[in-house]
């Protein structure tokens, strides 16, 4: 990226002054930090319920039509959209092995694959499309991505989106002017400003409906009532996409502008992509330093003993201590790998009952839906969709939730690795949930039904017993065994053993639909629980190895000072002058590269 560059320059004049010191483990982290410049990309989801406008907004966004957009045609996967040297269009796929298979198509076969009409239900199982398009708005790492639209921002699609929320850097909730905002969305905009640090809120189709002011000014007060700071931009971009079409320069700005685009553009390269540069700026700045200041350091622990051979005891003595102190952050006592241990086992724990409660009562509404509804097959496709909707809100919000925590913990182990100094944190980009793919549909076993044979059958076996038994009575007082009552009591005792039989049916398949949803709510706790176990594993893993490596940088910092305390002592009055005249010349230079990378930032935020 363009915008990298400078950055990137900063990392190699680091490891430019650092070649020479044999410092594999300081060269590491620096060509880690560029690694990361490099391949750094600010990801931003367009969400919204269905037919509102995204893929349109994509298009006029990127000034291509890389969505498909007709009356007919809806997003099916999601689509995203990044920057190239030429149009590209890759299908990716995640195989039941788990391998991601990409497979490359051309560019016009996008709606044969990205939109509903031409893969019905996702039947082809793709996990995205991937575009790639040469455009000035993308070139500064922006992706955007279209995710497909839903019948409700409460639906199990809205509820699998939840689950991507930790991994975007900005959303676009896109909703049309031909309504005020909805309660779902309300509640999916105070989720997903919970997890991600850019949402805003995009009105599309102002060129439709004459009255989108007034339905802007009702939504913008929905949003202070409901305490959510998020920006609202009304677009037409019908209009946006006239202004591209044109070539009138200055009609192009005049359909530009009253499309209401350049706001919105203006907030993804200012508020978006900006703050993620400034971000990777800071922590380029931060490991920079951190590298340099460790090289000083020692450098002018030894400047300190050449100059004052008498205070070398004292010095070492220092070093010594320090160097226990450094060593003791790499045990398993340490506070911070304690406090990052008991964290993650709170956490597991606290993240498993908070999915159990949350299932739980899914059952407890389920079962009772099921014992007062009658005969649960008449009604399963609603009741399915109903459990499979819930299920997944409750997997999505844990999830959320899940990551909230995580990041929190993160917080806390950096503050205990070392209260003296501000560490930051390692980039912990947590990727979207993918347990609900494995996950079973809920499914209910084949029961027997009551067909007009078998309700026959049932009657006469019933009937039968009721004339015998109602004919024998009879026959003691004189009645034949056929007799007007016996043959009513008969009809009442036939109509009895069939509604027996039904209830006993409707009691058998309920039976089975418990069965099933209990199945059905276990393999969702087995899979989502599994999934959460190893996103904290993985955030576990990332902040040990990130902590360990600096406790290591910096003890081994320690005991090159330490061993040219020592030397020190053993040197000549002419050896110290020569020495320290390197010693100050390496200063100077690492106190230019110092300097150079302060201008990455203004000096206010740059730490000392």
């Amino acid at each position: 990226m363009a915008a990298m560059a400078k950055p990137v320059q900063a990392v190699d004049l680091a490891l430019g002054a650092l070649a020479g010191y044999e410092r594999p483990d300081l060269e590491a982290r620096l060509r880690q930090a560029k690694n990361r410049l490099l391949a750094d990309h600010v990801r931003v989801l367009v969400v919204g319920e269905f037919k509102k406008g995204k893929s349109m907004l994509v298009n006029g966004l990127v000034g291509a039509p890389v969505c498909p957009v007709l009356d007919d045609l809806s997003t099916a996967v999601p689509t995203v959209v990044k920057h190239a040297d030429a149009p590209s269009v890759t299908l990716v796929r995640v195989l039941d092995t788990g391998d991601i298979q990409r497979i490359p198509v051309p560019i016009e076969d996008i709606a044969r694959y990205a939109s509903e009409s031409g893969n019905p239900g996702n039947r082809e199982r793709l996990s995205q499309v991937e575009i790639g398009m040469p455009r000035a708005v993308l070139a500064g790492g922006l992706v955007l991505v279209d995710t497909p639209g839903v019948g409700g921002l409460s639906s199990v699609h809205a509820a699998a989106t939840m689950a991507t929320l930790p991994a975007a850097d900005a959303v676009l909730l896109v909703s049309d002017a031909s309504q005020e905002y909805t309660a779902p969305e309300i509640e999916f905009l105070r989720q997903a400003i919970s997890v991600c640090p850019n949402v805003a809120c995009v009105l599309t189709k102002t060129d439709l409906y004459p009255d989108w002011r007034t339905i802007a000014d009702l939504d913008r007060g929905h949003l202070a009532r409901a305490g959510i700071e998020a920006r609202l931009f009304t677009v037409s971009s019908t209009m946006r996409w006239q202004a591209l079409l044109t070539e009138n320069e200055e009609l192009r700005a005049e359909l530009s502008a009253e499309s209401g685009y350049p706001p919105l553009v203006r907030y993804l390269r200012q508020d978006v992509v900006a703050k993620a540069d400034e971000l990777a700026r800071r922590s380029t700045v931060h490991d920079v330093l951190g590298v340099t200041e460790q090289v000083a350091g020692a450098l002018r622990t030894e400047e300190s003993t050449q100059e004052n051979p008498e205070r070398v005891q004292e010095v070492i003595s220092r070093l010594t201590a320090a160097e226990q102190r450094a060593a003791g952050l790499k045990e398993r006592s340490a506070r911070w790998q304690q406090t990052l241990n008991d964290g993650v086992a709170d956490l597991n724990a606290d993240i498993d009952y908070d999915l159990r409660d949350r299932l739980r009562e899914i059952v407890r509404d389920a079962e009772e839906a099921i014992v007062n509804g009658g005969d649960p097959t008449r009604t399963w496709d609603q009741f399915q969709s109903w459990v499979e909707q819930s299920a997944t809100s409750a997997a999505s919000a844990n999830y959320v939730w899940a990551t909230q925590r995580a990041r929190w913990l993160a917080q806390r182990v950096a503050e205990h690795f070392d209260e003296e100094r501000a560490h930051l944190l390692p980039a912990l980009r947590i990727e979207p949930s993918d347990a609900l793919r494995s996950v079973r549909t809920m499914t209910v076993r084949e029961s027997e039904t009551l067909g007009v044979g078998k309700r026959l059958l049932t009657g006469v076996k019933g009937g039968y017993m009721g004339v015998l038994m109602f004919g024998m009575l009879g026959t003691l007082v004189g009645f034949t065994l056929l007799n007007p009552i016996s043959i009513g009591a008969g009809l009442l005792m036939g109509r009895k053993s069939i509604g027996d039989e039904r209830r006993r049916i409707i009691t058998k398949r309920q039976n089975d639909a418990k069965a099933g949803l209990r199945r059905y709510i276990d393999d969702v706790t087995f899979h989502v629980s599994k999934d959460s176990r190893d996103m904290l594993r993985g955030v576990q893993r990332v902040l040990r190895d990130h902590f360990t490596a600096l406790a290591e940088q910096m003890k081994r910092s320690l005991q090159d000072s330490l061993r040219a305390a020592e030397k020190s002592v053993k040197t000549t009055q002419a050896e110290r002058d020569a020495r320290l005249a390197e010693i100050r010349a390496e200063l100077a230079r690492l106190d230019q590269v110092a300097q150079q990378v302060r201008t990455l930032l203004p000096v206010e935020r740059v730490a000392a």
